[in-house]
Formats: structure tokens, sequence, C-alpha cells
């Protein structure tokens, strides 16, 4: 059983949530530095400040007690300051992935139900092109370096208002004090494998999130913690942000995430700790190998998924490192701990929180080493999602049989160790095997001259499915397809060798690093798809 550190419970009961977070850090911390930036620090108190007018300036605006308010803004100041400030006031959140466009953002706009929405200048163009569209939004917030639009000004039906407008003089802002089972926010989830829905987020919900994330970094009031994640993110606004601020720690705000940038970065803000999603963590390992790699001031990173390479990713760079799963709607159930078993675990059940199941189609318990769908039921209330906006349907199919269905394959061994499989939409299923795509990708990206890959099911000619992968090679290497099968045939069983290779420069991606292989599938087969039977090239068996 995991134990959760005393230490993080400060906030028990009632007051976990983020108003008590913030009035307790402007009590015993309002002059340290929450945030970090490249241009400069920003205290407790300060954000605080900024806070309190863009609250008085929302509410003047007519934002209450329950409206969504939409927020599409680059990493900022200015974005942890209107989190804060709308819940003050009560609002509800709802963070925009700044790369949506087109039908996607109308359509999360419209699904949100929110009549404001605050905007980068930069974004400007792309609501525009989808402005006919807008349901219920009736004003949009400009912010940014470009020219401030003239106050009246129209978009589609929406009016136009400069930032500086809601940034009134007025810092003192009587706060709403809500429960941990008040609404904070509504993330709408990546859309890595479908459509983006979103998820009724509760304060106890992103404490609990925020705080677990303590325990598996152990972080400390004295760490500086940089993990270069977007603030529309989970990862990015309670994994950072809203951890060292329970934690009484400082947080580095970055914009994006350079490989070639991360050390030099860590090095001049004296980052202690850092979150890595396993797509970084896997670019920073296939970074050349350099003398002084260990020659930084990190001590722990949570790498979630586990690389392959950790063992030696640990050494290399000097670091601790646990892990965990986890995800938007069921919060994260596992901890791992800094002494990993092994490099394909992503921890242990936190038996004080979370009940988790291995089931299997009709709900079934399963045995250890038998793979299944993920099931989470949590022993404390409000810190799983609340269901799905708007789509009681969805909500009530997601919770069948009492259990929040996580669509995660796991499977857990003899000792409680949990080891993601893959997404149950991203198993494939060939000749009566089911394959892994985690696994195939990790054996490609294995050959030397790989950057990174994808596997995905593609329909077969008479039934189930055939794997194709899209691989991305390192710059300057030009693997042939031959070559790729023949180191393949050494690693993996037959039936999970690759039928289909296709080469890419990129692959679709999320802003946090995760590959968008519902977009993958919906391509499926294309001209330049290299067919391993066409070619006659044979597998091992």
């Amino acid at each position: 059983m995991i134990q959760t550190a005393p230490a993080s419970r400060l906030f028990n009961g009632e007051a976990a949530t983020l108003a008590h977070v913030l009035a307790h850090r402007l009590v015993d911390a309002g002059e340290k530095p929450w945030i970090l930036t490249a241009t400069g620090r920003f205290t407790y108190r300060d954000i605080d400040r900024l806070a309190g007018r863009l609250a008085n300036g929302l509410i003047r605006l007519g934002v209450g007690r329950g409206d969504t308010v939409l927020l599409m803004l680059n990493n900022c100041i200015e974005f942890i300051a209107l989190w804060c400030a709308l819940a003050k006031i009560g609002a509800i959140e709802v963070p925009v992935n700044c790369h949506y466009k087109g039908r996607l953002l109308s359509h999360l706009v419209n699904d949100s139900g929110a009549r404001v929405i605050i905007a980068d200048s930069e974004f400007f163009p792309r609501l525009s092109e989808v402005s006919n569209a807008f349901s219920a939004l009736s004003t949009v917030v400009i912010y940014g370096a470009a020219p401030e639009p003239r106050s009246g000004a129209l978009l589609g039906a929406a009016h136009l208002v400069p930032y500086a407008e809601i940034l009134t003089d007025n810092e003192q802002f009587a706060a709403f004090s809500p429960a941990p089972w008040d609404q904070l926010a509504v993330m709408y989830t990546s859309g890595t494998t479908g459509p983006s829905k979103g998820v009724i987020v509760t304060h106890g919900h992103a404490f609990e999130y925020a705080r677990g994330v303590i325990d598996m970094l152990d972080i400390r009031p004295s760490d500086v913690y940089y993990a270069p994640l977007p603030l529309f993110h989970i990862a990015g606004q309670w994994a950072v942000v809203y951890a060292v601020a329970i934690a009484g720690a400082t947080a580095v705000l970055p914009d994006t995430f350079s490989p070639a940038r991360f050390w030099s970065t860590c090095r001049q803000h004296k980052a202690t700790c850092s979150f890595l999603l396993g797509a970084m963590a896997n670019l920073l390992y296939r970074q050349p190998p350099a003398s002084d790699d260990a020659d930084n001031t990190l001590e722990r990173v949570l790498i979630v998924p586990l690389v392959p390479e950790v063992e030696d990713f640990k050494q290399r760079f000097g670091v601790l490192v646990s892990t965990t799963w986890g995800g938007t709607e069921m919060n994260c159930p596992t901890r791992s701990g800094f002494e990993l078993p092994n490099a394909r675990t992503c921890g242990r059940v936190d038996n004080d929180l979370y009940e988790v199941r291995i089931v299997d189609e009709n709900d079934n318990e399963l045995p250890p080493g038998v793979a299944g769908e993920a099931v989470v039921r949590p022993r404390k209330p409000w810190i799983v999602m609340a269901g799905y906006w708007r789509h009681p349907e969805w909500t009530v199919q997601a919770w069948r049989n009492l259990w929040l269905h996580t669509g995660d394959m796991l499977m857990a061994d003899a000792e409680g160790n949990l080891y993601f499989v893959d997404r149950t939409k991203d198993a494939i299923r060939r000749r009566g095997e089911n394959i892994s795509s985690m696994e195939v990708e990790q054996e490609i990206n294995a050959h030397p001259d790989v950057l990174e890959a994808a596997v995905i099911p593609v329909a077969a000619e008479v039934t189930e499915q055939e794997v194709m992968a899209i691989v991305v090679p390192k710059p300057g290497c030009n693997p042939a397809p031959e070559a790729l099968i023949a180191f393949l045939n050494d690693r993996l069983p037959y039936f999970m060798v690759p039928r289909y290779l296709e080469f890419a420069s990129e692959l679709p991606k999320t802003p946090t690093g995760k590959i968008q292989k519902y977009a993958l599938r919906e391509r499926g087969i294309t001209a330049k798809t290299w067919d391993r039977i066409q070619a006659a090239v044979p597998v091992k068996k």
C-alpha cells in the first residue's frame, strides 16, 4: 500500500480548494516567488493582486458565479491570474487548446456554453474564421502584443473588448469561498483517441491531482519546479502551478518545450524537480550525449510513462525518477516511488484514496498477468470527475456498473505493480493475437536511425487488423524499410512485426507531446505506405 506524505495534508476537508490554498500562502509566504519567468519573478501576493484586479473587471463584464469562461492563451502570468480570478468569482474556467481551429474550435466554444472568451491576439484570425458558427459567445477579450481592438467592434455577433478594459485598478475583491464539491473548471480532453470531451472538475478533484504530484515528486517548500507544459493542460496547470502553491514552493513558467534548451533553463533557475511526459523524456534521452549531462540541478523527475531506458536516463542525468498512471477523468490513482521495480511499471494503487480493477469487456475482474480495461472508484468524494459537461449519456456510459471506465488497458503482476498496455482503441487484434501498439513502438524506437514512431491498426483484407507503423527518422538518417523489418524480426514475435511502414518528417501531436493516433487511424494507408507482403519481405516465425 502506498502511503501519502503527511506534509501535503495541510489543507484537509473543506480547505482543499484553490481559494483556501491562496489565502494560506498570502499569510505564510506572500512575498515568496510563486512563478519565475525569463523576464522576472512573481510572488504569491503579486499574482493575487493581479487576480483581484481581473476579478473586478470580469464582474463588470457580467461574469458571475457558475458562468463558464474560455481562456485561449499562451503560457503567461495573466493566464495564472485569470485562473485565480475566476476561482475568486466562483466562475468556471474552460482552458482552450491553443492548437484548436476550425470546427474543433467552434465545437468547444459552443459546447462550453461560454459567453466570454479571453484570447491571445495571435488566435484572433482563427476565431474570426469560425465566428459565424458561435451560438452563445457574446464577448471576446483580446490579449497580447498586437494592437488591441476598438472597444465595441464585432466578431460575428460577439463584441470585442481590449484586455486593458478588464484590468481594473482595484486589487481588493471579496472572494467566493468554495467547497471541494463546487465546480472549478471544464477541462476538455486532448483528443488523442477521438473528439474532445468536457470533463467537469471540482475543486476537490483539481486539489487531489496537484497534491498527488507533491507526493510523487516529494515537492518541498525549498524546491524550484520546472516542467515545460502548457497551462491549458492539466499537467501544466495542476501538476506544476497548483502543486507548488500547495507545497509553498516555486515554479518556472516556460513558453514551449525545447530539448535543446531544457537543461540550460534548469541550470538558469536552479530547478530541482520536473515533470516530463514520456515523449519529452525520450527526446531528451536521444539528444547527443554531453560531458556535462549530469552537471545539472535537477534531483527528481516524474516521467509518465516511463521510457524503456529509464535506468540509463537516471544515471546519465543524475536524477531520481518516479512514475504514475492517470488522466483527466480519473485523476492519478497510482504511485511508484523512486525505487522503480522495473522500467515498465506505472506504479501501485494508492489504496488510501482509490480502488482499481482490471476487467474484461463484461466488467468481470481479471487475474494478475491478464490485460484488461482499468476501472476506478474513489474512496474519498469529489477527487475524480463529476461527469461530462452537457453530456449525461457519456457520463452514464463511463460510470457503468458503478465503476469509472478509463479506456486504458492495464495489467497487474502478482506483487501489485500495474503496467500500462495500451488505450483500448489502440490495441490491435491480428490473427487471434492482441498486440500492444506501445510495445511495437518501443522496439521501433530502439533502432539507431529512428527518432520516434506511432503504431496503429488498419483493416485487414479478410478479418481483424494489420499493424501499421509511421516512423520519423533521426535527422540525416534514411533507414530502408527492409532493414527496419530485419531489425524488428529479432526483437518482436512474428505477428507483431508491422506489415505496413510509412516514413514521415513528424507525427501529429497535442501541445503536450501526445501522439494524436486518431488522426493517423483516420488517414490509414496512403500512396506513400510500404507494404511488407507486396515487397515479399518475410518475417521470422
